[in-house]
């Protein structure tokens, strides 16, 4: 090789379709891709209505920042938008591969720290160990708590939920190939249906994944032919988000309960679930197997990351009991990156994120090279000035991809 390799800024793309700029993270594993810039404006009086407008008008961004080559089948995103709520910090738009979630945990987890981090909140007193930042989800207002120190996240982050109630207990539902199911379903921001993966005849802590997705959307299938979702705040919340497939141990116990949550077209949340964990602690507080902050620890069978969770005070959502949960995580930065989103697939520059593992496994580059690529990747954030809090494992490298198909 001559000399170093110099890296365009923007990569050549269609002059005619804007940058999207945007910032990866991930909470428990779970990926979030945060737009910065370049999303068209986003118009609604409230931001139920602009969630209605960018499924409408704007859905292309989705698919562009969702699937390959930019995403895979499980990327989430967020797009931020301004809110109508006075006490809200930012609005936000959740994007997943089959359309706009009510509600994401994870996401939430990572929005507050990136919140704190890139200035869309107030900087806390420099002796602060936490900073409050309020996010206006589809579903409500949801207060995220930042770990900091010296005004920056330190990773840490929990928050309080809207209120989260049972929808229906010990529901009989005929799920194809598996006969009939008892099932429960609840609320923490999106509804989900809870079953024991033992009663399909899985073991959620060792069956293949695509086995315990096939069993769960079976169920969600089921559940939305024979019940009906309702909420007593808005249609546009009444839906089955998904499936989460648990290992049984609802009673409360001090060793993590496994679950695995299956949502949208199919989608594998690679975390606890956030949102999942909120309906859930909901369930057992109902079902009286949980008390007032006492805190349970849920564990994600696809990657063994984990949340907590508590219900910290009741609450009511129109005529139903509910209960506010606090859920805990650790939210991670990965990379910042500029994606040029071209229209027409076959003529495109975008720059993606793999692991090294994955440049490697998909044929891109060999080891050497990956790691090359990792090397000038933290080079240049250093001398870009990036705090060092943002290289945590797992890190991730920028890689340029051009070509056609």
């Amino acid at each position: 090789m001559a000399g170093p390799l110099t890296v365009p800024w923007t990569p050549p793309h269609d002059p005619e379709t804007p940058a999207l700029s945007v910032v990866d993270m991930h909470t428990g594993g779970e990926p979030l891709r945060i737009v910065l810039a370049g999303c068209p404006e986003v118009v609604g009086p409230t931001l139920l209505a602009k969630r209605r407008y960018m499924r409408q008008h704007l859905d292309h961004v989705r698919r562009r920042l969702m699937f390959e080559p930019r995403g895979h089948r499980d990327m989430y995103g967020a797009v931020l938008v301004p809110s109508e709520l006075p006490d809200a910090h930012l609005g936000v738009l959740f994007l997943n591969n089959e359309g706009y979630s009510s509600m994401c945990g994870h996401a939430v987890l990572a929005l507050g720290r990136f919140a704190l981090d890139f200035g869309l909140v107030p900087a806390p007193p420099s002796d602060a160990q936490e900073a409050l930042v309020n996010i206006h989800c589809p579903c409500g207002l949801v207060a995220a708590f930042v770990e900091c120190e010296g005004g920056r996240s330190r990773g840490p982050v929990r928050f309080h939920s809207v209120p989260a109630f049972v929808l229906a207990t010990d529901f009989l539902v005929d799920v194809p190939g598996h006969g009939k199911v008892v099932v429960d379903v609840a609320y923490g921001g999106a509804f989900y249906a809870f079953v024991s993966a033992e009663k399909l005849g899985l073991d959620v802590c060792s069956a293949k994944t695509r086995d315990l997705v096939a069993a769960a959307s079976a169920v969600t299938e089921a559940v939305k032919a024979q019940f009906k979702i309702n909420h007593p705040d808005s249609e546009d919340l009444a839906f089955l988000y998904g499936t989460i497939l648990t290992d049984g141990k609802d009673t409360y116990n001090e060793e993590p309960t496994t679950n695995i949550c299956v949502f949208a077209d199919e989608q594998v949340d690679r975390s606890p679930t956030g949102s999942g964990v909120t309906a859930r602690i909901a369930l057992q507080y109902h079902k009286g197997l949980l008390e007032l902050n006492q805190t349970r620890a849920f564990k994600s069978s696809a990657t063994g990351s984990v949340f907590t969770g508590k219900a910290v005070r009741e609450a009511k959502c129109g005529d139903f009991k509910a209960v506010i949960v606090e859920v805990a995580g650790q939210a991670h930065y990965t990379v910042d990156e500029r994606s040029c989103c071209s229209a027409a697939l076959p003529v495109f520059g975008v720059v993606t994120l793999l692991t090294v593992s994955e440049m490697c496994c998909n044929g891109i580059c060999d080891s050497q090279l990956a790691l090359v690529k990792l090397e000038r990747v933290w080079t240049w954030r250093h001398q870009a000035g990036y705090p060092s809090q943002l290289f945590q494992w797992p890190m991730i490298a920028s890689l340029n991809l051009y070509g056609k198909g």
